[in-house]
């Protein structure tokens, strides 16, 4: 009896070494094909031994969910060139809230969500607040790389003890002045960008310069009332439209929001800034044609340009604003957990957001990188963009992210800055008293404050 119990035992133990073998070759095939692909592709075609086989990498789809004008998909085709066994779907969306609100409802219902969100920086304090909803990247590697990215952008997307990492970084948005230098010179300002910058160094002389610049060439000077707005809102000290103690609605009271509102007014009532929407194809247009000599707007901006505004290459260059800088936008690389394929989703995640890349992405879309190493790297800092007129435009994207002043948004600051720049709109589009669209707005944040 005791001689048939080891051997009951003894068949037993190779069963079960047999199934640990199959299932360790799944994942040893993962390893392969990320490392290794060449020796992966010879063992699939080897003749077995032993009965062993080693199956090839497990096919993984992810969909990825990007936002505004980037060139992740040109990068997630390099990257499944590398690693064949992972498809990336991407979906684009070009309205930022719909965007975050379509990921709320899919977060909200348990079904829908991507495996991969690009978050942007204004919606962050929505999502912080469902952290359960994402994978924490700290537990997948992050910590690992955070020594390479700004610390006050990683830190944008930290819980506050450091210990959740809600996403990677992408780009930094410093804003600058894009001009027409063919539109300036017919205005008689200097085209170059520091005898520009210097024409327009203060809001008051911006003003004065741009209602000269339409009575004497009968075009808009700055291109429409939300980048107007916004270049002075995000100009702040630490908070816009929320306090970081306790969130309370402090628009009102901020001088710098008031400020941007009564200079974007000052510009409709006087007549040069534009009459089109923000996104819409008249603004494209504008960019294209020469309506309007100047956007005020982020790095970023300049990909949005380049793709609007073709037959205009070589005529624009950047400036900076007048008494410093703000930062509108950047995002961040999430992981929604209902993701089933997490490490191979922040593999290609932690690869997208690397050096080189945030490199390309920059050369292409004008993409201000997250990355410090990159602003002292010859092929960043000489870098020279034809549409820009060869300038080097990361030397002055440079200068205006040195002038930033981080500040705190709130979760409701989308949803309240609306209603600013709809009072804005109706006093272009209405002849609405800007007084009375003041108070309204100011109204409707308290009530959207006190609701939560």
């Amino acid at each position: 009896m005791k001689k048939v119990k080891n051997l009951a035992l003894t068949l037993v133990s190779i069963m079960l070494m047999s199934s640990l073998a199959a299932c360790g070759g799944n994942n040893g095939g993962n390893k392969a094909a990320e490392g290794n692909t060449g020796n992966n592709q010879a063992s699939t075609t080897a003749p077995a031994t032993d009965g062993e086989m080693t199956e090839p990498a497990e096919k993984v789809e992810l969909s990825f969910w990007t936002l505004g004008n980037v060139n992740y998909e040109e990068l997630a085709t390099a990257y499944t060139k590398e690693h064949p066994n992972v498809t990336i779907k991407i979906q684009n969306t070009g309205d930022q809230t719909a965007h975050h609100n379509n990921l709320t409802t899919a977060l909200s219902a348990g079904s829908g969500a991507p495996d991969i969100f690009q978050l942007e920086i204004g919606f962050m304090e929505r999502f912080l607040g469902a952290q359960d909803k994402f994978y924490n990247l700290n537990d997948l590697g992050a910590k690992d790389i955070q020594a390479n990215y700004l610390d006050w952008k990683w830190k944008q997307a930290s819980s506050l003890d450091g210990s959740f990492q809600l996403g990677l970084p992408t780009d930094i948005g410093p804003t600058v002045v894009y001009y027409r230098t063919d539109l300036a010179e017919a205005a008689g300002l200097p085209s170059d960008p520091e005898g520009f910058s210097a024409a327009i160094d203060t809001w008051d002389k911006f003003a004065t310069v741009a209602k000269a610049f339409k009575d004497k060439t009968g075009k808009y000077f700055s291109d429409l009332t939300d980048l107007t707005y916004n270049a002075l809102r995000d100009q702040s000290a630490d908070e816009i439209y929320f306090s970081k103690a306790d969130g309370s609605f402090i628009g009102d009271t901020n001088p710098q929001v008031k400020k941007a509102y009564d200079f974007t007014v000052k510009g409709i009532q006087e007549g040069w800034i534009s009459n089109v929407m923000l996104w819409s194809p008249e603004w494209g247009q504008g960019m294209n044609d020469g309506s309007f000599a100047v956007v005020m707007g982020p790095a970023w901006m300049a990909g949005n340009i380049k793709s609007n505004a073709p037959d205009s290459s070589g005529k624009w260059k950047i400036a900076q604003l007048p008494e410093g800088a703000g930062n509108w936008g950047g995002s961040f690389i999430t992981l929604p957990k209902e993701g089933k394929h997490s490490k191979e989703a922040y593999d290609f995640i932690q690869w997208l957001v690397n050096k080189d890349n945030q490199l390309e992405s920059f050369k292409t879309k004008g993409l201000m990188p997250s990355i410090p190493a990159l602003y002292e790297d010859p092929a960043f800092v000489d870098f020279k963009d034809d549409f820009f007129g060869g300038q080097q435009t990361a030397v002055e994207f440079g200068k205006a992210a040195n002038r930033v002043k981080p500040v705190y948004y709130g979760p409701l600051h989308d949803q309240t800055d609306t209603f600013f720049k709809n009072a804005l709109k109706n006093v272009l589009e209405k002849k609405a008293d800007p007084a009375k669209e003041w108070e309204d707005a100011v109204k409707q944040s308290k009530t959207l404050a006190e609701r939560g």
